[in-house]
């Protein structure tokens, strides 16, 4: 318990169980199922594999109790055992273990240092834990908010506050801009008025585009299904995504604004312009959504930050202030001399 308690929590050395079922490469299968079977009654809890330790304790093979009971008793452990393992040394993180156990579907894996002397095993029931913990604790920070440190109920209302204040009020000093950004076009507004209408539309369009994005990526940053070098691929397409998902919006906003231009009458003579500044808008909003929500990640990885942690809580406000800029300064040259 001791030596455990000089490894991170969130290590392999702090998960592993330090006893585990060990059998010597010159023993006979008949002396090697014996064996494991009086560290069963005495010692070892959990048995999954039989690890195959030299007299210094270095790591040789590993034997499953398939093989013991399916060789012939008077075999030796070294001639059925698998010399090929999938190792992890004391201070590799839990995530990285995780991501080990899901693609190579193994039920223990060995921890050891860094002269290949066995420290112990981490089991999948170990990591069943850490992987709630961490989904857990991801969300939390996708949300915007500090991750809790116990569950709900149990966290005092003062903390919780604490956890939670913090990204609000960064979000709330980021929604500022909105005002400054607004005062910026404010003769554009007053002029056409009708320009406001569609504010909300194309601006929460821009932040699920951008949400959506930053989810995708933090996942698969999370996964290792992509890596900081495929930054640039990632941006290539996530711009054609944009491209494509904008142009679908605006031409809904188009029809939508024909349409009850036809029926009602509800957006003047100039409707057509307005339908256009409004489909061009979206387009340009959703695209620069997508591809800042998709950035944003990649740019907090590098930084050395955890990508859950902020990528979420900054796009709203990015996509928020530049998506008013990108609206009104289209509606500014579409309609520059038009009264609406």
């Amino acid at each position: 318990m001791h030596a455990l308690l000089a490894y991170a929590e969130d290590n392999a050395g702090g998960l592993m169980n330090p006893r585990f079922a060990r059998v010597r490469p010159e023993m006979t299968i008949d002396e090697a199922i014996s064996y494991l079977l009086r560290q069963t009654r005495e010692t070892v809890e959990t048995v999954y594999y039989a690890y195959v330790l030299d007299s210094q304790q270095h790591l040789l093979g590993v034997v499953s109790l398939r093989q013991l009971f399916q060789s012939a008793p008077d075999k030796r452990v070294e001639d059925v055992m698998s010399r090929d393992l999938i190792t992890v040394s004391e201070d590799t993180d839990q995530e990285v273990v995780s991501r080990l156990f899901a693609s190579q579907s193994l039920m223990a894996i060995p921890v050891v240092d860094a002269e290949r002397h066995m420290k112990g095993i981490v089991t999948v029931d170990d990591i069943v834990q850490v992987v709630q913990e961490e989904a857990t604790e991801d969300i939390q920070k996708v949300g915007g908010m500090e991750a809790l440190d116990a569950p709900y109920l149990e966290v005092s209302f003062l903390s919780m506050i604490k956890k939670r204040a913090g990204w609000l009020l960064v979000l709330f000093l980021g929604e500022m801009l909105t005002a400054t950004a607004m005062g910026h076009f404010e003769d554009e507004i007053a002029r056409a008025v009708v320009l406001a209408l569609f504010v909300p539309l194309i601006i929460s369009s821009g932040g699920n585009s951008g949400s959506q994005a930053t989810t995708l990526i933090i996942r698969s940053l999370a996964l290792n299904e992509v890596r900081l070098r495929d930054v640039w691929r990632v941006a290539r397409r996530e711009v054609l995504a944009g491209v494509a998902l904008g142009a679908i919006l605006g031409g809904v906003g188009i029809i939508r604004i024909l349409v009850w231009q036809h029926f009602f009458g509800s957006y003047g003579e100039h409707a057509v312009l307005v339908a256009l500044t409004v489909g061009l808008s979206l387009m340009g909003v959703v695209t620069w959504g997508t591809l800042s929500g998709s950035m944003l990640p990649f740019a907090l990885r590098r930084l050395g930050f955890d990508p859950a942690s902020a990528s979420a809580p900054f796009v709203a406000p990015l996509v928020d202030v530049s998506g008013r800029v990108i609206y009104f300064t289209v509606a500014s040259l579409l309609l520059r001399g038009t009264p609406l």
